[in-house]
Parts: C-alpha cells; structure tokens; sequence
C-alpha cells in the first residue's frame, strides 16, 4: 500500500476545524505502520508529503464518520477528491492539497453546526475567506462561489475507500467542471493532472 487511498471563499463557504480527538487509530493504516511497510519494501519516501497526506486522510475520515452518522448528504471536492481520482490510476501521481474540501446542500448546514460539536468538530469561517489548515471547509451545491461563475452541481456521489475508510467523492466530470469553474493556477495543474491519466 503505497498512499493511503483506494478504490472500493466565497459566501458559499463555511469551514470546520478538527478537535483534539486523535482519530489515528480508527484508521486501517497508520503513518508509522505506512513508513514500516514501505521501509521493508526498500523503497523511499517523502515523509513532509506522506505525513501530510495521511494527516488529511484522517480530518476527511472524522468529517466522512459524522456525515454518515448524521445521514447528511455530502461530497468530497477539490484537491482531496482530485488525489482520490488520481490514486486509481497511477498512485505517483497524486499532488497535495491544503485541506479537505466537502459540499453539501444547503438546508443540511444547521443539521452540520448542531452535529459537529458532537463528532469533535468546530466549526467557523463563515464566507470570510479565511484560509484553514487543519480544517474542512464547506461549500454548498447548486450555489455559487463568485457572482461569475457557474453554480456548484448538485450532490451525486461515488462511493470511494480512502485509506480505510469509504468516503462520499465528486463525480470526476463534476470535479473537472468545478475545477474549470475556478480556474485557479492550481485548479489547471489538478485537470492537467487529471487528463494526463486519461
């Protein structure tokens, strides 16, 4: 097991912040188990781009347990589901995203602000356009981001295990789409990366 997934702001946005719970152990594999499998393979490994994607992993599985639990629709967007796609077809090619990006409708979010708390997440940035590290912003379906540009699609998600974990991931033609949308430097080099694999 290479990386850890596998098959199986506008004012559009509002972000929750993981909690002090460590959920490393409810995951399949853990970074330490990952860097012995791969040590005894003789292989090498980036351990500022592993950890970091591991770290990930683990906010999207605590956000994906709460989501089900709660029965609350959701999808996984931007750079988290573009490495999720990727991975399925050439696992070296995954790049890194900052944080984890889900989409869900709107009716939905007083249901997620009473629910986080619960499930150990805080939430804030309401639309402010603050930037979250160790977080999980949230964008709402059938809406915009900016006045200029098309809305966001409606929810129709693929079932995905992400490093142990089955999780709710864009459509890929939904992810190109909203990525064409955005049309940030970095949004290019996820569909660049994406059609490469085509």
């Amino acid at each position: 097991m290479g990386r850890p997934c596998d098959r199986a702001g506008g004012a559009s946005e509002v972000s929750l912040i993981e909690g002090q719970t460590d959920i490393m152990e409810q995951t399949v594999l853990t970074f330490e188990q990952f860097l012995r499998d791969t040590a005894a393979r003789g292989e090498a490994v980036n351990l500022m781009f592993e950890e970091r994607l591991f770290g990930l992993v683990e906010i999207l599985h605590k956000a994906a347990e709460m989501f089900t639990a709660e029965g609350i629709p959701y999808e996984t967007i931007g750079g988290m589901a573009v490495a999720a796609h990727i991975e399925q077809v050439d696992r070296d090619q995954i790049m890194l995203t900052r944080d984890v990006d889900v989409m869900i409708d709107r009716p939905d979010l007083e249901r997620v602000k009473e629910a986080a708390p619960r499930h150990g997440l805080d939430m804030l940035l309401y639309g402010d356009g603050k930037k979250t590290i160790r977080g999980v912003r949230l964008l709402f379906s059938g809406e915009k981001v900016k006045p200029d540009q098309a809305p966001n699609p409606r929810l129709e998600p693929e079932r995905i295990t992400v490093h142990g974990g089955e999780v709710s991931v864009i459509r890929v033609i939904d992810l190109v789409r909203m990525k064409l949308n955005s049309y940030r430097d970095k949004d290019r080099v996820h569909v660049r990366g994406m059609v490469r694999l085509d």
